[in-house]
């Protein structure tokens, strides 16, 4: 694994998942209004790897851990 996954806190140490963009549209009598545009983060956990080191990893991710 390379260094850029332990700098980034927001980035999954295994999948590389990161934010999703959503927007949210507002109808208004009949026209949609200047809407926001967010960003949806991955629910990130502390997870320890077999190795030993501690790394944030996806929910998705955190349950094939648990399988192997």
């Amino acid at each position: 694994m390379s260094k850029i996954f332990y700098i980034m806190s927001r980035v999954c140490a295994i999948c590389g998942k990161k934010y999703n963009k959503a927007v949210r549209r507002v109808k208004l009598r009949g026209k949609y209004n200047p809407t926001t545009k967010r960003r949806q983060y991955p629910n990130l956990q502390w997870a320890t790897l077999p190795s030993g080191e501690r790394v944030k990893v996806c929910a998705k991710c955190l349950k094939s851990l648990g399988n192997k």
